[in-house]
């Protein structure tokens, strides 16, 4: 996997098996047409930021759920086919109407520049995005693969961070407005899978309190004021056979 398209949206909480059943009721035509991997985050607990955050990125209603998801392809191209072949089956059509406001999600595609971890099936997500100065790809690179080794050191199967390849601006909501992000910044997409939340709740401390994870803020290669992040129940995780074949 070298590619993700991201999704944040609002999703109305009382129907939330109505979007799991969508969800899953369109894989199939996404897998036929090169999608490897999709994963449907439920927000769990997503909170309150004092400069940004999810809620406010999606305009969230108080009867709404964030729902943080990805699908993950084996290139930008393949993300690009998928999107002609997908809306020219008649399949796409069948799936009816979006069960949330569309006009309110956003996304983009990323190009994964690191992934880390043996993966699987995952049982609780921590979802981050964030906008870091383009002059400073390499050294936010560098601090996530350290980060990454903290990680799978307490518990965590996989980390992945993406950078802005295709990130629209939208007309009530995007990525960039989301972490006010400046013309100077790109966009990261990024997650930790962990097998439980039970796990992440036991590893979560002993990650901060890792001596791997001081760092001066004066070095800090992003604002981490404006990054919004929350943790997510997965709902549905569904991986094309050859995905699956790929990492047994």
């Amino acid at each position: 996997m070298s590619y993700v398209e991201g999704f944040v949206l609002a999703v109305p909480t009382a129907d939330k098996e109505i979007y799991r059943k969508y969800a899953l009721g369109g894989w199939p035509l996404f897998a036929d047409f090169g999608v490897l991997r999709l994963v449907e985050g439920w927000g769990d607990d997503v909170p309150d930021g004092k400069m940004t955050d999810f809620k406010r990125a999606v305009n969230l209603k108080p009867d709404e759920t964030v729902l943080f998801s990805w699908f993950e392809f084996p290139s930008g191209e393949a993300r690009a086919a998928c999107h002609r072949n997908v809306t020219a089956d008649p399949r796409f059509e069948k799936m009816g109407e979006m069960p949330f406001d569309g006009r309110r999600m956003i996304y983009g595609g990323f190009s994964v520049m690191v992934d880390e971890g043996p993966g699987g099936k995952t049982g609780h997500i921590d979802g981050y995005v964030l906008a870091v100065p383009k002059a400073n790809k390499d050294a936010y690179r560098d601090m996530a693969m350290k980060a990454a080794a903290v990680f799978l050191d307490h518990g965590a199967t996989r980390v992945v961070e993406s950078w802005e390849d295709d990130v629209k601006d939208g007309k009530l909501t995007d990525f960039r407005r989301a972490v006010k992000a400046t013309k100077d910044e790109a966009i990261v997409f990024s997650w930790v899978e962990w097998p439980s939340k039970e796990v992440r709740e036991a590893g979560w401390p002993k990650f901060m309190e890792d001596e791997r994870m001081k760092y001066d803020p004066a070095t800090m290669p992003f604002d981490g004021q404006r990054m919004i992040f929350g943790t997510f129940s997965p709902i549905v995780d569904e991986a094309a056979k050859e995905a699956r074949r790929q990492t047994a």
